[in-house]
């Protein structure tokens, strides 16, 4: 199996973490920067609330069974859901959810391809 790693991520005073395969962290990362400083320009009543990417690491031991650990694929099609949703016309989306959905196709591609390597 391939190397995973996690993102910490913080909304308020909610943490949560989404583990990913190592090769794609950085992308989740730089993904939710650009999200957060895009977000402000949204004028639509249903921009959702995104949480904070605050960490990376390399490994994670979850104690306290009250936090979540999201599988990546499913935590970016939670995003995509998200913000297809967004009734915006003021600004123009289809940057951002190209975006989303880029990260989405790759994290698809190499779940794919390592189900296939451990068959």
């Amino acid at each position: 199996m391939s190397k995973m790693k996690y993102v910490v991520m913080q909304l308020d005073q909610q943490i949560e973490f989404v583990q990913l395969p190592a090769t794609h962290t950085y992308q989740l990362t730089a993904l939710n920067l650009r999200l957060h400083k895009e977000l402000e320009k949204l004028t639509a009543p249903n921009v959702p609330s995104l949480p904070k990417a605050i960490a990376e690491c390399e490994n994670l031991d979850i104690v306290n069974p009250s936090y979540k650990l999201h599988h990546g694929l499913d935590y970016i099609n939670q995003l995509e859901q998200a913000f297809s949703s967004i009734n915006e016309k003021a600004y123009p989306l289809i940057s951002l959810l190209t975006e989303i959905r880029a990260l989405q196709a790759q994290l698809e591609q190499w779940y794919e391809e390592e189900e296939e390597l451990a068959n």
